[in-house]
């Protein structure tokens, strides 16, 4: 892990994996798909096909079973995308949930002003300025729409990033409502049922899982910054005076994590805010950045912040209800305090597809240069776990093939691949593409010993197994 205070970046120029090729992998492998893409698509819409469910699926298995199921001190929660419209006052996203806004008088186009000054002008700190500020530096750089090039900008404005909609039949009369733009609300509001109904005692945590919405101005780069984003909230109540031993906790769980997923120590930094860039609600916050390649540079991945007793506080004054928690021990009441680990599912998914993908120069069957293109997946986040491969489309092999591919599938409880046609060599290469970590072959020599060839993706090493040992052999190495 790099320290952002004595940061030398890596050197970026000679990573497999770009933007591009991911965006193309994801389309051709059914990982991601444009969103409604036979209406010409939605901007900034994404679907998730039939390889991205199962990644997507086994990074917030792995995550709930690291945070949730594994831990004595934590709680589940799914709380509804709708909430009373006041829940967004208290908690101040109506006011405060905002991105500086400029406008192309010309082509109609619309800008983020502070990443546009920050790409554009190269101000560094740009995040942190307000919107005069910001109409101050695009001015005295006489700085040009980047869509048309006209010098016809707007000056900077607040944009509220929330979407609205309505209850009822008639908008005009129906209750208007927000789709939330974080999950973290939901816990707050449904803290007094937790209280009274799991027999929690602090410290403890609620993870939860979830979609939020947010009207970004300028999304982009594929599934970085999205409308539609699924997030991985913990919310951690502790005593006051235990919040800062418990935000640095947190820091140390957050490490493994990125650990757990296979990221690269230096693909990824941890960045402290300044006090400047702090938001409304927290004491300290720290992101978590990843190199992305290319002009991405370092982008936030997740993010950790001490909500001080901010929510409940707000909440407990907006709703009226007493939200204090109750100290038997030392016989008092108070406000805990809140520390907040955040994780993106879209983000966590995208960075391992970048980390994982690699691209190794060979010759193919007939001797000529060949790239062989794979993802280096962890097998416990692989969207198949292994691919049974019938050396021929033979009568005699395949049906030794299918009835260990049906038992695969019943044992290991993960999804198994399976594929009979065009050679091995190709159908080794179609699944090394999509981080399929086991080939299991099944060979003429098969029918007389009872053992299969098992391929290694990252070695391509190759090793006889006796038919009877494959679920125990993929089990040990799959976990």
């Amino acid at each position: 892990m790099i320290d952002v205070q004595n940061q030398t970046a890596p050197n970026t120029k000679d990573r497999a994996a770009t933007m591009d090729k991911i965006v193309a992998l994801s389309k051709r492998r059914g990982f991601v798909f444009p969103g409604s893409d036979i209406y010409g698509g939605l901007a900034n819409t994404w679907d998730y096909g039939p390889l991205g469910v199962e990644l997507k699926n086994n990074i917030k298995r792995l995550w709930w079973r690291t945070f949730v199921h594994l831990r004595r001190d934590m709680v589940g929660l799914d709380a509804g995308i709708l909430m009373h419209p006041r829940v967004w006052e208290a908690s101040g996203h109506v006011v405060n949930f905002t991105d500086p806004l400029v406008d192309c008088k010309t082509c109609k186009a619309r800008f983020r002003a502070d990443h546009l000054v920050e790409e554009r002008l190269g101000v560094v700190d740009a995040a942190e300025k307000s919107p005069d500020e910001l109409t101050a530096l695009i001015r005295a750089a006489n700085s040009p729409c980047p869509n048309c090039g006209n010098r016809t900008l707007t000056d900077a404005r607040r944009f509220n990033m929330m979407f609205q909609t309505t209850i009822g039949p008639v908008s005009e009369t129906g209750t208007p409502v927000y789709l939330r733009p974080e999950t973290a609300q939901g816990i707050f509001v449904q803290y007094k049922n937790l209280l009274a109904t799991q027999r929690v005692k602090l410290p403890f945590g609620v993870g939860q899982i979830g979609k939020a919405f947010r009207n970004e101005i300028t999304p982009g780069n594929f599934i970085f910054r999205v409308l539609e984003l699924e997030q991985m909230e913990i919310e951690y109540f502790v005593k006051p005076e235990e919040g800062p031993a418990a935000f640095e906790a947190w820091l140390a769980e957050m490490h493994a994590w990125v650990a757990l997923i296979g990221l690269r120590d230096d693909h990824v930094r941890v960045r402290e805010h300044g006090k400047e860039e702090l938001s409304h609600y927290s004491s300290r916050t720290l992101d978590f950045e990843y190199l992305f390649p290319g002009t991405m540079g370092w982008r936030e991945l997740y993010g950790l912040a001490n909500r001080t007793d901010f929510d409940l506080r707000s909440h407990q004054e907006a709703s009226g209800e007493d939200l204090r928690y109750f100290d038997q021990a030392a016989n008092t009441r108070y406000l805990p305090h809140v520390i907040e680990p955040t994780f993106g599912v879209d983000r966590t998914f995208l960075t391992v597809l970048l980390d994982a993908y690699d691209e190794e120069e060979t010759v193919d069957v007939n001797g000529k240069p060949d790239t062989r293109v794979l993802l280096r997946l962890s097998p416990r986040l692989a969207p198949f776990k292994a691919a049974v491969l019938p050396l021929a489309k033979k009568p005699e092999l395949t049906t030794v093939a299918t009835s260990l591919f049906e038992t695969l599938q019943a044992e290991l409880d993960a999804p198994v691949g399976y594929d009979e046609t065009a050679n091995i060599g190709k159908r080794y290469r179609r699944q090394d593409e999509i981080g399929t970590p086991f080939c299991v072959t099944v060979d003429f020599d098969t029918l007389a010993d009872q053992a299969v060839t098992i391929r290694d993706r990252d070695t391509t090493a190759q090793e006889r197994i006796p038919i009877a040992d494959v679920p125990s052999y993929l089990r040990e190495r799959i976990r």
